[in-house]
C-alpha cells in the first residue's frame, strides 16, 4: 500500500468513525427512552436513502475530468477540513468547550422524554424521525467523504471498505456497551481528521489547478506534518492568550 493509499484509508476511517459516533448517540438516546423498533426503522430508512444517493453520485463523480474533480474535491475538503480544524484548535486551546457525548446523550434523551407518550403498538413518529435525521445527516457526510476520496484517487473500493469498517466498528461497540462512546477520544480524532482533510484538500486542489508537487504523491509526507505543526502552533499561541486573560 502506497503512502497516498494509507493516508486515504486512515483519513476515511477516522472521519467516518467520528460521524458514526455522533449518529450512534442520537439513536441510543431515542431508542432507550422511547422506542427501539421505531428508531431501528428510522435508521433503516436512512440507510436506504443513502444507498440511493450513493448509487446516483458514484458514476457521476467518475465521469468528471480528473483535474476538474481534483479542484472540486480539493475545495470541498478544504472547507470541511478547515471547519473541523478550527473547532479542534479552539477546543484544544480552551476557547471552546470539548465535545461531550455523555452530555449530548443526556440532552437528546431529555428531549425525547419531553416529546410526549410513546404510542402503544404503533410506530413512534418522534423516534423514527430523530433516528432517521441523525443517521441520514451523519451518513451523508460518510458517503461524501468516501466517494470524494475514492473517486479522486481512483480507489473507491478502498475508501468504501475503510468507511464500512469504521461504521461497523462503532456500531458493534455501541451495541455491546449500550451506551454512548464517551471514552472515544473524539476531539483528538477531529483534530487529526481536520489536519488530514486540509492536507489532502490543499494537495488535490493544487494538483487540479496545475501545480506540480515535489515528489508527486510522496509530498503528502511533508504536507501533512506542516499542516499539523501550524495547527499545533496556533493551539500553543491561543493557550498563552487564554492564560494571560485569566491572569489579568
Amino acid at each position: 500500500m502506497s503512502a497516498t493509499q494509507a493516508g486515504l484509508a486512515v483519513s476515511v476511517f477516522l472521519a467516518c468513525a467520528v460521524e458514526a459516533v455522533e449518529a450512534l448517540t442520537i439513536v441510543l438516546a431515542v431508542g432507550s427512552s422511547r422506542s427501539w423498533r421505531s428508531a431501528y426503522y428510522g435508521v433503516g430508512a436512512a440507510l436506504l436513502a443513502l444507498a440511493v444517493i450513493t448509487a446516483a453520485l458514484g458514476p457521476a463523480l467518475t465521469a468528471i475530468p480528473l483535474n476538474t474533480l481534483r479542484v472540486l474535491v480539493g475545495g470541498l475538503l478544504l472547507i470541511f477540513g478547515l471547519q473541523w480544524l478550527r473547532k479542534a484548535i479552539l477546543r484544544a486551546s480552551g476557547l471552546k468547550a470539548l465535545h461531550d457525548e455523555d452530555a449530548a446523550y443526556r440532552q437528546e434523551t431529555a428531549a425525547a422524554r419531553a416529546a410526549g407518550e410513546v404510542p402503544p403498538d404503533r410506530l413512534d413518529g418522534y423516534s423514527f424521525l430523530i433516528a432517521f435525521k441523525g443517521s441520514f445527516l451523519e451518513g451523508l457526510e460518510v458517503v461524501f467523504i468516501a466517494l470524494t476520496f475514492g473517486a479522486n484517487q481512483h480507489d473507491v473500493p478502498l475508501a468504501a471498505v475503510a468507511a464500512v469498517i469504521a461504521v461497523l466498528a462503532v456500531t458493534a461497540a455501541g451495541a455491546a456497551l449500550k451506551a454512548p462512546l464517551a471514552r472515544v477520544p473524539e476531539n483528538t480524532m477531529k483534530f487529526i481528521v481536520g489536519v488530514m482533510l486540509t492536507s489532502f484538500g490543499t494537495f488535490w486542489g493544487g494538483e487540479g489547478a496545475g501545480a506540480h508537487w515535489p515528489g508527486a504523491d510522496a509530498s503528502l509526507l511533508w504536507v501533512i506534518p506542516v499542516v499539523a505543526l501550524v495547527a499545533l502552533g496556533l493551539v500553543s499561541a491561543l493557550r498563552r492568550q487564554v492564560r494571560v486573560g485569566v491572569a489579568a
